[in-house]
């Protein structure tokens, strides 16, 4: 019987997926009007089970494990790609007009602040060539911006995997994060999701910290973010990493 049941859920394991999901959403939503009162939203508390959960499979997460296998595509850049082309539909066009300097400035404030600070890091960290700090640097942008980067400065493999793990973990902190400053940074209209997406750029981290605080958000945050990461794949190995040579020598 039991046999039985796991091949049905693992030759279904997309519709699986979804109810495993939607499981995770309903306790978590649960635990945070019960328990938090509200004060912790129930998405970041379902991200943060799902970070746990993904402790107990491999290179994959839980995907790795056969009956979890619809993970992997639910969970899957494909999808995930188009839900964030697809927040777009939501979108007010005059109000993106509207934050449209200041979205702007907020994209290069952005690109450039948290490239410099990746930078510093790095140079703190014992990296003193200029390739493996504009890679780093990279990778504080985005976990895109830095392999990226690092692919055309021809930066080590170590490096590169230190920028996409920097990457990683600034989308972690700004999906968990956002919900819970939102209240602080009055990030509660379209005009401010813009700046914060250009200052913050990470999208996957934007978009779903945005989700959590308020769904309406997302396009105007998603849309900066996704420029965000463009700029970057342009400044980093460019422009920016020349002035690391200058700096470095």
């Amino acid at each position: 019987m039991i046999d039985t049941i796991t091949q049905v859920l693992v030759k279904n394991g997309l519709i699986f997926g979804f109810l495993l999901v939607g499981c995770i959403m309903l306790l978590s939503v649960w635990f945070s009007n019960a328990i938090t009162k509200k004060k912790i939203p129930g998405v970041a508390i379902a991200i943060l089970v799902g970070l746990g959960l993904a402790l107990f499979g491999g290179k994959k997460g839980i995907a790795d494990i056969p009956l979890f296998s619809g993970m992997a595509l639910l969970g899957g850049s494909m999808l995930r790609d188009f839900t964030v082309v697809a927040t777009a539909m939501g979108a007010d066009l005059d109000k993106i007009k509207h934050a449209g300097l200041a979205g702007t400035i907020a994209l290069f404030v952005g690109v450039i602040g948290s490239f410099f600070f990746g930078a510093v890091v790095a140079y703190t960290l014992g990296y003193h060539d200029a390739e493996s700090i504009a890679t780093i640097g990279a990778g504080a942008c985005t976990y895109i911006v830095g392999p990226i980067t690092g692919g055309a400065l021809g930066a080590s493999s170590e490096v590169i995997a230190i920028s996409i793990a920097a990457g990683v973990v600034k989308t972690i902190i700004t999906t968990i994060g956002t919900p819970l400053v939102a209240k602080a940074i009055k990030l509660d209209n379209p005009h401010s999701a813009v700046v914060f997406g250009g200052l913050i750029g990470t999208t996957s981290g934007v978009a779903a910290g945005l989700a959590a605080t308020d769904p309406k958000l997302v396009p105007y945050g998603a849309l900066t973010a996704t420029f965000y990461t463009g700029l970057g794949c342009l400044l980093c190995p460019s422009i920016l990493y020349f002035l690391v040579k200058i700096l470095v020598g």
